[in-house]
This record gives C-alpha cells, structure tokens and sequence, in this order.
C-alpha cells in the first residue's frame, strides 16, 4: 500500500516532469474540478483543484499520495477519494500554505486519516 501522501504512486501512470495544470480531476464519484497549480517538488508533491461552481469556487490541495491514475491523453487526473472528502478538505489559501509549513500539516493531518 502506498503511504506516503507528499509522492506519486507508481502504479499512477505520472510522468516525472509532466506539468498537470489544466487536467481535469476525477473523484471516485464524478468530477470535481481542474488543477489550477502542480508542485512536483520531491517530498511536497500536490494537486491544487479549483472546484469552480461546485463547492463555490474553492480551491483545495490534494496531496499526490491520493492519485489513483493519470491519463495523459484524456488529460485527466483521477484521485482516490469521494467529491465528499474533498469537499470536506482544508481549503487551499495560497499565501498561508505557500509560506506557512504548518498550513501543510492540517493537509497531512486531514488526508493521513484515509490510509490509516
């Protein structure tokens, strides 16, 4: 199982340096957005969603652990958590997570919870 929610899974089909702005993101139950920003920082490795309409517009993070698969053709990322459970994810406040270590912390704490 794969445990570590800052990496990639292998099995995800990424390709290291691929940027996935623009790619639409698909939860186990339907669609909830498209990457607005990809880090591909090793140890920090993360999606951030705009959900658009769907849950107001709020941004939220998906750390890479979560990725289930990439399909580049399709430019789709598809993620193994419900549109519930990413609803209920800590909203992604640029200026606080990007200068702010411990903003990351409620992300590990939050998506930790899953591979438990």
């Amino acid at each position: 199982m794969h445990t570590d929610i800052w990496a990639c899974p292998e099995a995800a089909n990424y390709t290291p340096g691929t940027d996935l702005t623009g790619y639409k993101v698909e939860a186990t139950d339907g669609t909830v957005g498209k990457v607005d920003k990809h880090s591909a920082e090793v140890g920090a490795c993360y999606l951030v969603v705009d959900t658009g309409p769907w849950i107001f517009g709020r941004q939220v993070l998906l750390p890479a652990g979560i990725i289930g698969s990439v399909d580049g053709e399709q430019r789709t990322v598809h993620v193994s958590r419900t549109k519930e459970e990413i609803k209920d994810a800590p909203e992604y406040v640029p200026d606080r997570h990007d200068h702010d270590g411990g903003h990351r912390m409620e992300f590990s704490d939050y998506y930790l919870a899953f591979f438990r």
